[in-house]
C-alpha cells in the first residue's frame, strides 16, 4: 500500500469501510506512531451533502476531549481527498464482544455503560447529539476501557438538518421512536439508544428483530421493550428500571439527561434498591404518526354496511349454569386427589438452584444432578479473583436459590486465580526488565529499539500491549512490547587490541555494546606463534577491529584472548 497523505501519514492497511469513508491504519512519520485515518471516498467528495456530513464529523469530534471518546489528531484535505486522523485503538467492537460472549454479567455491563454514558454526557454538554449510538460504534480495549467513535451523523443542537431523512439516520435497531416518526433528534434520542445498548449487554440480544428495517422501526414505535428479567431472572429490578426509564416511548418521561441516568446506574446495586418496584408508565406516546412510512388511515379503510339481525327469543340459561358448576366441581376434586397422590409432582415442581459457589466444576456437576438441574460445562467463563483459589466457582447464573424448571442449565464463572498487576518498566533497563519478565513462562516479550536522543541508550521509553498496572493472569498467554532507546552505532576501535581483556570489555560496554569473552583457539598455531602470544589481553575481535557495529537485541562483540 504505502500511499502517503499530507507528506506525513503512510497508509499501511485497510481496516474498515463505512457509509461515506474508508478507514486505514497509517504511520505518522513525524511522531512515529500508528494512527487511524478515515478518508472520504472519492465519488462522494463532490457531493456537497456528504462533504458537509464528513466535515460535521470532524468538527464534532475535534470539539470533544474525553477518555472514552476517540482522540482526533488532525483534519485536512489533499488533492481532493478529505481525511480525519485519529487515535488507533487496538481492541474489538462491543458488538463483536457480545457476539463472542453473549450476555455479560451485570457488573461488567454496568461498568461499560458508565463509560458510555459519561462520554455521551460530555458530547451533550458541548451541544452535540451523537444520533448513532450502537454497539458497533464502541471499541473495547483489552483493559476494559471503551472508546466511542463515529460522529458521522452527529448534530450540533440548533444546526442545519441536511435532509428530512437525515433525522432518522443511524441503525434502526437502536432508533428512538420519535426519530422514526420524523421528529428532530434531542438528547433523549441518544438516551433511548443507550438504553437499547444496555439491554443488549445484559441479554446478548437486541429487543426487536424483523425481516425488514421498516418493521423494526415500527416495533420501536409501538411495542414495549421486552423485560430483561425474562432473559435473566437474577437481575435486580433496579437495573430493569433503568432500561424502562431510558426507553419509554414518550420522551417526556425518559431520563432528561445522561447524568440523571448515570446517577441511577451508580446506585442500582446498593442495598437500598434491593426491593425496588417495577416502573410503570401508563401514558402513551403523544403522537403515533410518522413521516417515514405510509399508513392506512382509519377514514381510508373500507366501510361495511350494518346488517339488520333478527331478534331471537331469549331462552332460560339456568340448565347451562348448573351443568357448568357440576363440571367445575368435578375437575377441582379430581385435581386435588391427583395432587395429593403426588402424580403431578414431576411435571409441576420447580427446583432451587443449589449453592455451588466455592466448588470445582466436577463437584458442582454432581450437586446439580442431585438437585435436578444441569451444569452448563460448555459455557464456563473465567475471571481473576483475589480471594478465591483457582478452579473454584465464584458466580452462578441464575442466582443461588432461584426457582427453575427441572433440567434447567446453570451457567457458572470460575476463578482463574489471583491476577498480577503489570509493573511499569518505563525508565528501566530493557535487559533487566526482560530478565525479570522471563519468570512468566506464558508471556511473549518483544523488545524494539527506537532512536530517542533524550533517553539514555537501553532505557525503556514505553511499554505496549500489556500496559502498566493492567491485571493479567500469569498462567494465560500474554504479550508485552518494550520500546527502548537504541544504542548509537560505534566503530570497534583498533586500540583495544593488546588491552587487558577486562579493560577492553569495560570500554566497549561503556560505548553501549554487549560483550562476550572467548579464549583463542591456538590448535592450528605453531609453537613459535603460540610463544609470541601475551596472556590475558585482546588478540582479536568479532566483528573485526575497525568494523561498524550497532547494538541490537541478541547481538554482541566477541573478544578473543589467550
Amino acid at each position: 500500500m504505502n500511499e502517503t497523505i499530507a507528506n506525513r501519514y503512510i497508509l499501511t492497511k485497510h481496516i474498515g469501510q463505512g457509509g461515506m469513508a474508508d478507514v486505514y491504519v497509517a504511520v505518522d512519520i513525524i511522531l512515529n506512531r500508528e494512527v487511524a485515518i478515515k478518508i472520504l471516498r472519492g465519488e462522494l467528495s463532490s457531493d456537497p451533502v456528504n462533504l458537509l456530513r464528513f466535515q460535521r464529523e470532524a468538527s464534532a469530534s475535534t470539539a470533544l476531549t474525553h477518555p472514552n471518546i476517540v482522540d482526533i489528531y488532525d483534519v485536512g484535505e489533499e488533492n481532493g481527498k478529505h481525511f480525519i486522523v485519529m487515535e488507533y485503538i487496538r481492541g474489538k467492537t462491543l458488538k463483536q464482544l457480545i457476539n463472542q460472549r453473549g450476555a455479560l454479567c451485570k457488573e461488567e455491563a454496568i461498568d461499560i455503560m458508565k463509560q458510555l454514558i459519561s462520554a455521551t454526557a460530555e458530547a451533550h454538554r458541548k451541544g452535540i447529539i451523537h444520533r448513532d449510538i450502537k454497539s458497533q460504534n464502541v471499541i473495547v480495549k483489552a483493559d476494559g476501557t471503551i472508546k466511542m467513535l463515529d460522529f458521522g451523523i452527529a448534530l450540533a443542537q440548533g444546526s442545519l438538518q441536511l435532509t428530512q431523512s437525515d433525522s432518522v439516520m443511524g441503525s434502526v435497531h437502536y432508533l428512538a421512536p420519535e426519530l422514526a416518526r420524523g421528529e428532530s433528534a434531542t438528547n433523549q434520542s441518544d438516551i433511548y439508544s443507550l438504553g437499547i445498548v444496555f439491554f443488549e449487554l445484559l441479554t446478548g440480544e437486541l429487543p426487536f428483530q424483523a425481516d425488514a428495517p421498516v418493521q423494526v422501526a415500527l416495533k420501536h414505535m409501538r411495542n414495549e421493550i421486552p423485560s430483561v428479567r425474562e432473559f435473566n431472572p437474577s437481575l435486580p429490578q433496579s437495573i430493569e428500571n433503568i432500561i424502562i426509564k431510558s426507553t419509554v416511548k414518550n420522551k417526556a418521561y425518559r431520563y432528561q439527561s445522561c447524568l440523571e441516568m448515570l446517577n441511577d446506574l451508580n446506585q442500582c446495586l446498593l442495598p437500598t434498591h434491593a426491593n425496588d418496584k417495577k416502573l410503570v408508565f401508563t401514558s402513551k406516546a403523544n403522537d403515533n404518526k410518522t413521516v417515514m412510512f405510509n399508513q392506512i388511515e382509519e377514514q381510508d379503510a373500507p366501510k361495511t354496511k350494518k346488517k339488520k339481525v333478527p331478534v331471537k327469543q331469549k331462552k332460560s340459561i339456568l340448565p347451562k349454569v348448573i351443568t357448568a358448576l357440576i363440571l367445575i366441581l368435578t375437575v377441582g376434586v379430581g385435581y386435588m386427589l391427583i395432587s395429593l397422590s403426588g402424580i403431578l409432582d414431576p411435571i409441576t415442581r420447580r427446583y432451587e438452584v443449589p449453592n455451588i459457589i466455592g466448588l470445582t466444576i466436577t463437584e458442582a456437576k454432581d450437586v446439580c444432578t442431585e438437585n435436578n438441574v444441569m451444569l452448563d460445562t460448555s459455557n464456563v467463563t473465567y475471571k481473576l479473583t483475589e480471594n478465591t483459589p483457582k478452579g473454584q466457582i465464584v458466580e452462578v447464573n441464575p442466582m443461588v436459590g432461584t426457582n427453575v424448571d427441572k433440567g434447567s442449565r446453570i451457567q457458572v464463572t470460575v476463578s482463574s486465580g489471583i491476577g498480577i498487576k503489570m509493573k511499569d518498566y518505563t525508565g528501566s533497563n530493557q535487559k533487566e526488565a526482560k530478565a525479570e519478565l522471563s519468570q512468566y513462562k506464558n508471556m511473549r516479550i518483544y523488545t524494539v529499539s527506537e532512536e530517542n536522543p533524550d533517553v539514555p541508550a537501553g532505557q525503556i521509553i514505553r511499554q505496549e500491549l500489556l500496559l502498566p498496572n493492567t491485571e493479567f493472569n500469569p498462567e494465560a498467554a500474554t504479550e508485552v512490547r518494550l520500546v527502548y532507546s537504541s544504542y548509537p552505532s560505534i566503530v570497534i576501535p583498533h586500540s583495544i587490541k593488546g588491552m587487558p581483556i577486562e579493560d577492553a570489555k569495560y570500554a566497549l560496554e561503556e560505548l553501549g555494546a554487549d560483550v562476550r569473552l572467548s579464549t583463542m583457539d591456538t590448535s592450528s598455531m605453531s609453537d613459535e606463534e603460540r610463544a609470541n602470544l601475551s596472556w590475558g589481553v585482546v588478540i582479536d575481535t568479532s566483528p573485526a577491529l575497525g568494523s561498524a557495529y550497532t547494538q541490537e537485541e541478541g547481538s554482541y562483540i566477541i573478544l578473543y584472548y589467550y
